[in-house]
């Protein structure tokens, strides 16, 4: 009987580890899902000579240049979705004049957007 109870708890046990293995996100990786996304929505004007570039000093052509924001400070805050000022624009919880991609009048898919919200929340690493 006490065999019995002590494989019923380590079964149980294995269930609730393997459950909460199943719940974990997936980590979203800069190089292979959030650099897509930018290059295809942002990078024509946030790159050297882009008019992004020149009004804002803000580059996405690397990760380094995307954490170091723009001229008035940064555009990433690793961790802090409603700090990150990336997400403040593509989002359009910003004046609609400064929402972004600007001018173009297409917004990013919402998929496209939560993907980049997930890494920030992972704390936006260079992976």
């Amino acid at each position: 009987m006490m065999r019995s109870k002590l494989t019923s708890s380590l079964l149980i046990a294995a269930v609730a580890v393997m459950a909460t293995g199943c719940d974990r996100e997936q980590v979203v990786s800069y190089s292979a899902q959030v650099k897509p996304i930018l290059d295809d929505n942002c990078l024509a004007c946030h790159r050297q000579g882009g008019e992004g570039f020149e009004a804002s000093g803000f580059s996405m052509e690397t990760y380094d240049d995307l954490m170091k924001g723009t001229r008035n400070g940064p555009m990433v805050v690793p961790g802090d979705t409603l700090g990150s000022n990336l997400l403040v624009l593509m989002e359009g919880r910003a004046d609609p004049s400064i929402s972004m991609p600007h001018g173009s009048g297409e917004t990013i898919p919402e998929q496209d957007i939560q993907t980049i919200r997930t890494w920030i929340s992972q704390g936006a690493e260079n992976n």
